[in-house]
This record gives structure tokens, sequence and C-alpha cells, in this order.
């Protein structure tokens, strides 16, 4: 029996025999090319096939993914139309005289390398769409374009890693599980395998070999492990724990449409966290009660220069009109440290996590805070808006907020432009500093929102994108802890509501342990919400 072990991506038990397929290896070597120009156009015309094939995939997936996951293929495409993918590629075969293959396997290690550097999981995503689209041209380029064999009976699907047009083109019927070598639980071959029900591990190592094709195999998706060879005590444990867990899931889906209330009677709100228009869907299949943190960045990261208000407004409208009324809560940009944009280069800094970011960069440059806020207060005539403001540290900020907002409503009433009213005004609690003034900054807003991962950092004095000090990294030390009640206690004091959108909302060991502190509402992960909602149903 031989056991390896992964990282989970998609919940769930397995058990058939192991179907393993390698990609043929692509040989890139360094040349020095003599007629750059030539190379230039073998790259071009590798870019003019992948975007073809790019379209045959969304035209075939679009029907049984639906439009929102069939769009991982439009953004593949764009990828290859960005003008600072293509001239980083041309500009290595101009300058440095690179073979095109050589070019394009450059770029995919620099632009993965940016968006890997990004703690949110949601623009690591970003990752997947470099790696997919590179590796797809360097097998144009090497002339390795094979199609993958497919079982023909159902098995569990092992390879040195699957791309999201390997996942569309599968027969699902015979795929019992995937299992990778490679690969990354944020690909958009794990979000296609969520999607499409996939019990999922990646990331088993080089272990995982060729010789244990045909052999019988457990992929325990709940634990990421991968079991060749299973004794016969270890195959009718994983029987009894697959029987379970389909009872597990089955439950779950009955509590759609159930209350998150605690056997002695609470109702805590169930929030997703979100990062997209697109996200709405998922949020609403899960049945989340509201959106809890709307991430507003991603907007500006996406787009090639600075959102227009008329650009925002659209995508803050649609997400209100899809929630038909449920609370959506829109953070306002938090870019800095982590999350970029190209166009808004700041000067570098040595510490960036204590820098230039967030609330500082929106004050710092009212006309463009201005262009978000009106767009916003547009929108909340469609909807059930809140607005959130990120790193909050002073009750000056606030009033300078606040002076900025009766500008905005000021201009939109001279201009008979219709907006709610009825808009709550919420601030992130992320420090220690806005923790310790919190009983005052509540006298100037309607809620909190406890930012888990940033108080945590802060608190704790450890950069939370330095994987040596993972270890270290406890959303729940102590301290922290304290400074979630001491919050919580100056809110409810001042009549205001909080909840909590960090990381540790979704740790369901502390549930009951935040209902105790009176927690209002946790925002999670869409995935996560009924999951929760059994939790909250559990504790007394």
């Amino acid at each position: 029996m031989v056991v390896l072990k992964g990282t989970k991506v998609v919940s769930g038990i397995a058990i058939g025999k192991l179907y393993v397929y390698m990609h043929p290896d692509k040989h890139i070597s360094r040349a020095t090319v003599e007629d750059t120009r030539a190379e230039i156009n073998a790259f071009n015309e590798a870019r003019q096939k992948a975007i073809s094939q790019l379209e045959e995939l969304y035209e075939s997936s679009v029907a049984y993914l639906g439009e929102t996951n069939a769009s991982i293929f439009v953004a593949q495409e764009m990828l290859l139309e960005d003008a600072q993918y293509t001239e980083f590629v041309k500009k290595q075969i101009r300058k440095s005289r690179y073979n095109a293959a050589y070019a394009v396997a450059l770029a995919s290690d620099e632009f993965s390398r940016l968006f890997s550097s990004i703690e949110d999981k949601y623009l690591q995503s970003h990752v997947a769409d470099v790696r997919d689209v590179s590796e797809r041209m360097l097998r144009i380029l090497c002339g390795a374009e094979t199609e993958m064999i497919e079982p023909g009976e159902p098995c569990i699907f092992a390879s040195d890693d699957f791309s999201a047009g390997d996942i569309v083109q599968f027969n699902s019927g015979n795929v019992l599980a995937l299992a990778t070598m490679f690969g990354s639980p944020v690909s958009h071959a794990s979000i296609l395998a969520g999607t499409l029900g996939i019990p999922s591990v990646v990331g088993l190592g080089q272990e995982m070999l060729s010789i244990y094709d045909g052999r019988t195999a457990v992929l325990d998706g709940t634990k990421g492990e991968l079991i060749i060879d299973p004794d016969k005590r270890t195959l009718e444990k994983m029987k009894r724990k697959q029987k379970e867990f389909e009872e597990q899931q089955r439950m779950l889906l009955l509590l759609k449409g159930k209350n998150n209330i605690t056997k002695s009677g609470e109702y805590i709100n169930i929030y997703a966290n979100i990062g997209s228009a697109e996200g709405v869907e998922t949020a609403l299949a899960y049945d989340a009660g509201g959106i809890g943190l709307f991430r507003s960045e991603f907007i500006y990261m996406e787009s090639p220069t600075y959102p227009s208000e008329e650009e925002q407004f659209n995508i803050y409208k649609e997400v209100l009109e899809k929630m038909r009324g449920r609370k959506v809560i829109i953070r306002t940009l938090d870019l800095g440290t982590d999350k970029q944009a190209s166009y808004f280069r700041p000067e570098k800094e040595t510490n960036p996590a204590l820098g230039f970011r967030a609330i500082r960069i929106s004050l710092a440059q009212p006309g463009i805070f201005k262009t978000q806020l009106r767009a916003l207060y547009r929108a909340s005539a469609y909807g059930n808006l809140d607005i959130l403001f990120p790193l909050i540290i002073s009750v000056d900020e606030v009033k300078q907020i606040k002076e900025i907002i009766k500008e905005v409503k000021d201009e939109l009433d001279g201009e008979h432009i219709e907006y709610s009213k009825e808009i709550r005004i919420g601030i992130m609690i992320e420090t220690p500093a806005a923790v310790m003034i919190s009983d005052e900054l509540a006298k100037y807003v309607d809620f909190f929102s406890i930012g888990t991962n940033d108080l945590t950092q802060y608190t704790l004095a450890i950069d939370r994108q330095n994987p040596k000090l993972e270890t270290y990294f406890n959303t729940l030390h102590p301290a922290v802890f304290k400074m979630i009640e001491m919050t919580v206690k100056n809110a409810h004091k001042a009549g205001i509501t909080v909840d909590i959108c960090g990381e540790a909302a979704a740790d369901l060991s502390h549930t009951q342990d935040f209902i105790k502190l009176g927690i209002d509402a946790l925002s999670v992960s869409p995935n996560m919400v009924l999951a929760l909602r059994k939790r909250i149903r559990e504790c007394d």
C-alpha cells in the first residue's frame, strides 16, 4: 500500500482503478536566433492558433459550465491579447535574440511570479491563466500538441497536471476523481473540477508514477491523499467513509433555505466574500444571506487604466440587482502591498504592508475616491448597499471620508440623480490602533467589519506573505481574540453591528466562540456557507 499526500481541492472520496496519463515532454532550450522577425512571426502565428483554440473551448463549454465558468477561456484569450504579455515576449526575442519558445517560457515565469506574490486567493487564479496560456503556446511552438487519451471506463484520472481545457473536454462519466503531481488549489482546472463536483487532490509530487497505472486506488479529497493498492482493512474503512461523506453532503443541501439559528435561538447572519460580479451566482447557489465583502480593488486590477465612474457603476449595479434586496457590502479601493494595478506604481517601499495602501491612497487622491463613491451611490438605487472603508486607524480619517461623501451626495442631488438614503457606512478593524480606539470610532459609523488576516499580521508582527513564518501566523492567537472581544464590546455599547470577514470566520472550530462574543455576522467563501450554517445550528 502506498499513500501519497497532496493538497485537497474538492472534497469527496472516490474508489476505483487509477488511470495515469503524463503529458509529453517539451524541450525548451535557449537558442540565439539570427532572424528575429521570423521568430516574432512564429510567436504571432502560435498566438493566433491558441486564441482560436480558446474560442472553441468557450463555445463548447458554455452550455454545461455556464457563462461564468466558461469565461475562464475568455480571460485567457484576453491575456494573449494583453500588450504587456505580448511585448514582454517580443522584447526577449528582439533584444536578447531568444527563440520564441524560450521567450514564452520566460514570460510564464515572470508573470506567474508577479501573481504568485499576491496573498489573495482570487488574484492567485491569474497564475493559472498565465501558466495555462503559456503551456498552450509552448505546445504549439514545440510541436507537442497531442490530444489527451481519456479512459474508457470510470476511474481516478491522474496526471502531471491538468489545464482548464483538459477538464472541459473530459467525459465526466468516466472521471471519478482527479489527482495531479503538480498543480494549485486555486488554478482554473481546480475551480472547474469544483464546479463539476469532481473530487480532486493536487501536488502529490513526483512519487506519483506511471507504473501505478491500472492499480486499485482511493482518492480522499477530504484529507488530500491518494492511496494506491489499499489493503483490505483500509479499503473497507474508506468505503464506509465514502458513504458517510455522501450522506453529509446530502444533509448540507437540505440546509438551503434554513435559518442560521443556534439551539438557544440566536440568529447569526452568514454572508459571502466575493471578488467579482460573477461571484454573486456562486454566493446565491450556496444560499448566502448577502455579500459581506465585495473586494472592489479587483475592478481596478483587471482594468488597463483607472476604471471610469460608468464602468464601476455598471458592475456595482449588476451585483446589487442580482442579489435582489439581500445585503451587499462593498469595500472601497484596497490597493497596495500584494495588490497592485499595472498603471498604479507608487514609489518602492521598504515595508509595503505598513505603507501607502488602502484608504491612504483614496484620501491622498480624492478625485479617484470621488469617482468610486459616485458610482457606488448611484448604484445604491438598485439594491441594498452598505459601503466599507479599509485600514482605518483614526477618527480624522472617518471625518475626511464623510466630508467627501457629503460632496458626492451634494453633486448627485444637484444633478437630480437618485441614490439610496439608507446606505450604512462601515469601517474595517484591521489594526491594533483601530481596536484601541474602537469606542471612539463607533460613534461615527454604522458597523464594524473585522479583517482578521491583517489584524493578526499587525498584532503579532508577522508578515503573512512570508512562508517561513506560516507556522507562527495564528488568526486566533489569544492576543487577536482579545482584540476581537474588545471590538465587539465597544461596537455593541455604541449600538452598531460587527462582523468578521477574514479567514477566521470560516474556522468552524471557533464558531461558537464568536457567537459567545456576540458577533452579528460571519462572511466566508461561498462554498463554506452551508457548512457554517450547519455549525451555527449545532451551537448552544
